[in-house]
């Protein structure tokens, strides 16, 4: 992820939805799997789109004034 705070949040909603999948299905690991899954690739997906935007503010061919443009409320990230 980027500098731009989503990872670890991510990281421990992942964490906790696989912990409330993994309760939801006693004794079925792949029930629990496939329905954790379900929700955690399309997040997954949007978060990736959202993180892309953000490397190309900070790495990419108008670099850094794109990210001074998102700081300074000129620029905004694209809808997902």
């Amino acid at each position: 992820m980027p500098p731009s705070g989503d990872g670890a949040n991510l990281a421990m909603l992942d964490g906790a939805q696989l912990g409330l999948a993994i309760a939801a299905h006693p004794g079925d690991l792949e029930a629990a799997l496939t329905a954790y899954e379900q929700a955690l690739f399309p997040r997954s997906a949007a978060a990736y789109a959202d993180a892309r935007e953000i490397i190309d503010l900070c790495l990419g061919d108008h670099a850094p004034h794109g990210l001074i443009d998102l700081f300074t409320g000129t620029g905004e990230l694209q809808p997902s």
